[in-house]
């Protein structure tokens, strides 16, 4: 189903599918790369070593170095990385995003000192390697990733996406919608991604909220866009938004101020029901986000993202992306390690995290 990439694979032969069978010494059971703690059930819980453990050059590249899986059954939530950029508009360099997210997410800790979430102690979690997309042929790149969320989510995993442009997130809810209905969505980026048919085609990262609303895959009353900017060809480009119920918040309005208040109003909105988060990292200021391809000046801070994310803590998360990173682009590090972070912080949100 899910292509890993590791330098410990092993191809079944005949089958093309990869399997991870773990180096000696690295990550394998009962070492110091898979650490596991039991809940009170006796039940395992993967948890990412600890930096006192492990020297972070050493193992498998995979996600805050949890153990890869091929299968989502057992797991309560995991990271996915989608590989993909054939439906990006401007900078190219997407699909290298989830390699590079995982290589900075080395740094990550165990524990939210801030928020007091123990993600790892609270769910069964892994890293299930990167769709296998088909990078000739975007709609038949959709079909591949809605075929894998729909196994994740049926098996009651809650999935993490490391992007990949934001053409993903269409496919991805097209699955989500299928066990949930449709959705609330709290959308964080620079552009609405409601345009049409540019070039006459249905289906890229600007089109994935109105192929979702046509398709009913979000509940309109509880879709809110945040950090919204950027130079337009009308006057008016939220109309659609605005027409179909989303809530609009400019990142002008955001300026200068903590979204605490925010959030308080959004957290009303959604209720108890079902919620998919998706993070464009376009929508911070290019000055802490430059490895993106549609940058917009003026944008969010960090301190501002984390308030978001923590802000949806409690809520019925049920799906999480974070897409548009662009390492061509982002020589320092730094875009794809507030990448890693806030994908952290999504996991600290989730449902049933123990927080102290």
């Amino acid at each position: 189903m899910l292509r890993l990439l590791t330098s410990s694979c092993a191809r079944v032969l005949g089958s093309g599918v990869v399997t991870w069978r773990p180096s000696v010494g690295l990550l394998s059971p009962g070492r110091p790369g898979t650490r596991q703690a039991s809940d009170v059930s006796g039940a395992p819980h993967h948890q990412s070593s600890s930096a006192e453990s492990l020297v972070q050059l050493v193992g498998i590249c995979s996600m805050m170095r949890l153990p890869l899986q091929s299968s989502p059954e057992g797991l309560d939530a995991a990271f996915i990385g989608v590989p993909l950029d054939t439906g990006t508009s401007n900078r190219p360099g997407a699909r290298f995003g989830p390699r590079r997210i995982r290589e900075e997410s080395a740094m990550l800790g165990a524990v939210n000192p801030s928020t007091g979430a123990l993600p790892f102690q609270s769910l069964r979690v892994a890293d299930l390697g990167n769709v296998n997309v088909n990078l000739y042929n975007l709609q038949d790149s959709c079909r591949l990733i809605r075929e894998v969320y729909q196994n994740v989510v049926a098996a009651g995993c809650i999935p993490l996406t490391l992007g990949g442009d934001h053409t993903i997130t269409y496919p991805i809810l097209q699955a989500v919608a299928k066990k949930h209905g449709p959705v609330g969505l709290v959308h964080v980026g620079a552009h609405t991604n409601t345009t049409d048919k540019p070039l006459g085609e249905k289906v890229h990262h600007r089109s994935v909220f109105r192929r979702s609303v046509d398709e009913g895959l979000l509940d309109c009353k509880r879709v809110v866009q945040i950090g919204i900017r950027g130079s337009s060809v009308t006057l008016d480009p939220y109309r659609y938004s605005r027409s179909q119920g989303f809530r609009v918040v400019l990142a002008e309005d955001c300026w200068m101020k903590s979204l605490v208040p925010l959030m308080a109003e959004i957290r009303q909105q959604m209720s108890d029901k079902p919620l998919y988060i998706s993070f464009g990292i376009d929508a911070l200021d290019p000055a802490y986000a430059p490895g993106t391809g549609t940058p917009e000046i003026a944008g969010l801070t960090p301190s501002q993202a984390l308030e978001i994310i923590r802000g949806c803590q409690g809520l019925n998360v049920v799906g999480c992306d974070l897409v548009e990173v662009s390492p061509p682009y982002d020589l320092s590090g730094n875009t794809a390690l507030l990448a890693a972070n806030l994908l952290f912080e999504m996991l600290c949100a989730l449902p049933k995290v123990t927080t102290v």
